[in-house]
């Protein structure tokens, strides 16, 4: 229940973990002593400059950054309107932009001495990022994931075994991503002193939304000098996919400060404005407390938490990190949807035109560009985070193509 009243370890106003109203840390007792060690050793781990080189080392000759900034010439003449690029972290070592943060946090737990990682995921990519990182640091990992995620994500069960892990599966209430946060945190409860917990979101407990975003921002920062070479001026628009919000924040950062550049996350539409028919958090959630933070959460008067759906399990959940909620109500940032529909549009428009194949939660920020375009001058440039590529998708594209006949 995201209502509950749980504890924090500080009053709310001196909270480092607070974004306005959001954030803070609403954790078991028995977890504030391990969010005080982590706050700590993250800390000190930035202030050193050995952490920091060892990281730089890992992004660029392991996962493969920098990710090229790429113009999408195709898509934009077809669209017609504002010019395109796409940011290529679908191009990073495990596919996705998750590595970014897992390598992070697998050097800071190699740093606290922590040799057993577990983890959550969704679509499967923190999870392969996560048993990837802990195969090349020789750590003993151990991923939640829920069932049904399970099943529509088989191609990533595989890798994550293939890699070492061990996957459990969580069949307890909808069986997807918040189902398998619940278990993660159940885990780390009851194994805190020998145990890393390595969060895949801006989500959770300070310092997590903060410690993501970090190791995150590295999309922006590259973004931020990739289009002024290339363009000499500053997109009209970022547009990044919302789960927990990683990969946004990640593409936003920089922007921030650029007042004249708007920032466009996009949620999953799912099927319709029903509840339990899709996961847009701005668009029928409001603010209360889910798995350790305060934000917008999907749920009925009583504070239970409602039933999501997304044809990407990457986005199908029913909250959003801190920094999310307050850049909303700041007016800093927009928050739109994309349906299931339009998603799978985009994934067939990007790879025929473009010859890219996203992942279905890349495809909602694509969807979102296709939108606006059209709209737009020539004169317009947007900038769009393909946050994954599409090979883990490939069952439930042919299901649902199949379905459309496309």
């Amino acid at each position: 229940m995201s209502k509950v009243t749980a504890t924090e370890s500080k009053p709310s106003s001196a909270i480092a973990g607070r974004f306005g109203a959001y954030g803070g840390r609403y954790v078991p007792e028995t977890l504030m002593a391990a969010l005080e060690e982590l706050e700590s050793a993250y800390a000190a781990a930035q202030a050193d400059p050995a952490f920091t080189s060892e990281l730089a080392y890992l992004l660029h000759h392991y996962a493969g950054r920098p990710t090229p900034l790429y113009h999408a010439a195709r898509l934009t003449e077809f669209l017609g309107g504002a010019k395109i690029y796409l940011k290529r972290e679908d191009l990073l070592h495990t596919g996705a932009h998750k590595i970014n943060n897992c390598i992070g946090q697998g050097l800071l737990a190699r740093r606290m001495g922590k040799r057993r990682i577990i983890a959550e995921t969704g679509a499967g990519q923190h999870g392969v990022a996560t048993a990837t990182v802990c195969a090349l640091f020789g750590m003993e990992c151990v991923i939640y994931m829920g069932e049904e995620d399970m099943r529509r994500q088989e191609l990533n069960v595989y890798r994550m075994r293939l890699l070492g892990a061990e996957v459990r599966g969580v069949s307890s209430g909808s069986a997807t991503l918040k189902d398998a946060i619940n278990e993660a945190m159940r885990d780390w409860v009851t194994n805190v002193r020998n145990t890393y917990f390595c969060m895949g979101s801006v989500l959770g407990a300070h310092p997590y939304p903060t410690m993501v975003r970090d190791f995150q921002k590295v999309i922006s920062l590259e973004a931020h000098a990739q289009i002024l070479e290339a363009e000499g001026r500053l997109p009209s628009a970022i547009i990044a996919c919302v789960g927990g919000g990683s990969n946004a924040m990640g593409a936003f950062f920089e922007f921030i400060p650029d007042k004249n550049v708007r920032l466009i996350g996009v949620e999953a539409g799912g099927r319709g404005t029903g509840s339990g028919e899709h996961a847009a958090r701005f668009q029928g959630g409001s603010p209360g407390v889910l798995q350790g933070t305060y934000s917008y959460v999907l749920q009925d008067d009583a504070g239970q938490v409602s039933l999501t759906h997304s044809v990407s399990a990457g986005l199908d959940y029913a909250s959003v990190g801190p920094e999310h909620a307050a850049l909303h109500d700041s007016g800093r940032a927009e928050y739109v949807s994309a349906s299931d529909a339009e998603a799978l549009h985009a994934t067939v428009t990007l790879a025929r035109m473009e010859g890219i194949l996203p992942a279905l939660e890349s495809a909602h920020a694509v969807a979102e560009a296709m939108r606006l375009a059209p709209k737009l001058q020539r004169s317009d440039i947007l900038l769009v985070n393909i946050s994954g590529r599409g090979d883990k998708d490939m069952g439930i594209l042919a299901r649902e193509l199949k379905l459309q006949g496309a």
